[in-house]
């Protein structure tokens, strides 16, 4: 049987409340808003996370890391990352590319999109050519345009070693 690459998808959004940081990618933008959830809430390693186990069929970030696990209760994800690359390397299978878009309306994400490369190849062992990130609003419509979330949407080609 011939190696077939395998795609994954990864959508995850995270509520906004008052805070003076948001964790995106990694790493720490100013914000007004910080993101709510069971570990630092990083929308965008989460969907990637989701998008490298749904390729591999390993299921998704909340079967592999449930938040009633209180060990991982305001983990960094890129703990959870370096576990998803880790868990997908056992079954034999490399990144080939992937490709996420967050959704915010403040902070801009774009000026920091290079960082968040270099810390995610870095977390994952990957080349930085291998991620790529993209950055929308939603022109101030629904819970991101009314700054009440953060949303994030991630695709994955993953393939077995030769």
């Amino acid at each position: 049987m011939q190696n077939i690459p395998r795609i994954g998808f990864g959508y995850d959004v995270h509520q906004l409340k008052d805070g003076d940081a948001l964790i995106v990618g990694g790493i720490s933008i100013p914000s007004h808003k910080s993101a709510v959830g069971h570990s630092d809430a990083d929308v965008l390693i989460h969907v990637i996370c989701d998008a490298l186990l749904g390729a591999a069929n390993l299921r998704d970030i909340g079967f592999q890391f449930p938040d009633t696990d209180n060990s991982y209760k305001g983990i960094d994800s890129k703990i959870l990352l370096h576990k998803v690359m880790e868990l997908i390397r056992s079954k034999g299978y490399q990144l080939g590319n992937l490709d996420a878009t967050i959704c915010l309306e403040k902070p801009k994400i774009n000026p920091h999109v290079e960082e968040m490369k270099k810390v995610l190849a870095l977390v994952m062992k990957v080349d930085e050519d291998s991620i790529s990130i993209k950055a929308t609003t939603t022109e101030k419509l629904g819970f991101v345009g009314t700054e009440d979330g953060i949303a994030a949407y991630c695709v994955a080609l993953i393939y077995k070693n030769s």
